[in-house]
């Protein structure tokens, strides 16, 4: 038997797809000394995607297109190129690269569209460079960028602890259908934070794992009413206090007889449970007719997390 040499990676294009996320569970509790919340949540990748294509260059640059497009900042604060210099410095890398970031996943929705970006770029500049990480190196790298970059490298469903970045996989069965409402006004997520503590007089208690336990007996039965039924976000009452508004999607989901309905994260995206790939659709159509929505998606979860989608 003769083995074919593996080739290496072409060095002048490498473009890579990583999901958005919403939150299942968002249980949080009062803020810590280091400003952080503790956190227990139960993560979903789902089929709305970036894409980022990595070429080399003299410099670390990075364009953008798609939607919203226009409210990504392209200066070294993008957290895309922020995950570039961790795995130089991690690395000893001192090349360049450029980024270009097509986007799909709402900007400032609730739904991790840069961290989803900062994946795709540590995954694409540890190809285009040749560094060699292993996937759980890359996402022990992917905690010190953002709190949900960890979660896109490892895509599918899993429980996160700690500022969300501590990941325990979780067992699930079969697909989800989702509708969202998604809004072209975003909502700051240090905003709706400060107004969690507002709400909670700063003293929220330590957030409870054992309380989502319906959640990850549902997930592993596949069970999506049982799912919709469990879907919890403790950030919710604060993204209403910041934009009241999002009562009118969450009341024409449930409405239109969505299993479940929950914001996203800290929104102000609002996800929809449906029965089926048909109701997910019937969903979006409501969400459309009742114009309380900008844009409206669909999307099936759990899918992969942040991949090479080519390299050429």
């Amino acid at each position: 038997m003769t083995l074919t040499p593996v080739e290496p990676l072409p060095e002048h294009e490498v473009r890579v797809r990583a999901p958005g996320k919403i939150n299942l569970s968002l249980r949080v509790g009062a803020r810590e000394a280091d400003g952080y919340h503790p956190l227990t949540t139960v993560f979903q990748a789902v089929s709305i995607y970036e894409e980022v294509v990595a070429t080399p260059s003299d410099e670390r640059t990075l364009t953008v297109s798609g939607v919203q497009a226009h409210l990504v900042p392209t200066d070294a604060s993008n957290l895309a190129l922020k995950a570039v210099e961790v795995l130089a410095r991690h690395t000893g890398i001192d090349d360049g690269v450029h980024l270009h970031l097509d986007k799909g996943v709402p900007v400032a929705g609730g739904m991790a569209g840069g961290s989803a970006d900062a994946a795709a770029a540590l995954v694409a500049c540890d190809a285009l460079w040749h560094t060699g990480l292993s996937r759980p190196e890359l996402i022990e790298l992917a905690a010190d960028v953002g709190a949900d970059v960890a979660f896109i490298l490892m895509g599918h469903t899993a429980v996160g602890q700690g500022r969300g970045h501590l990941l325990t996989p979780a067992l699930t069965r079969g697909e989800f259908h989702w509708a969202f409402a998604v809004q072209d006004r975003g909502l700051s997520t240090a905003a709706v934070y400060d107004a969690f503590d507002e709400l909670h007089g700063g003293s929220p208690g330590a957030p409870d794992p054992e309380l989502d336990v319906p959640l990850m007996q549902a997930l592993r039965a596949g069970d999506p009413r049982a799912l919709g039924e469990a879907l919890h976000n403790d950030l919710q009452l604060a993204s209403l206090e910041l934009d009241p508004l999002l009562a009118e999607p969450l009341s024409v989901a449930t409405d239109a007889g969505a299993l479940g309905v929950v914001v996203s994260g800290s929104g102000p995206t609002v996800a929809a449970l449906a029965r089926n790939r048909q109701h997910a659709l019937a969903l979006a159509a409501s969400f459309t007719a009742s114009g309380v929505a900008d844009r409206v998606l669909t999307a099936t979860g759990p899918v992969v997390g942040a991949r090479i989608i080519s390299a050429e």
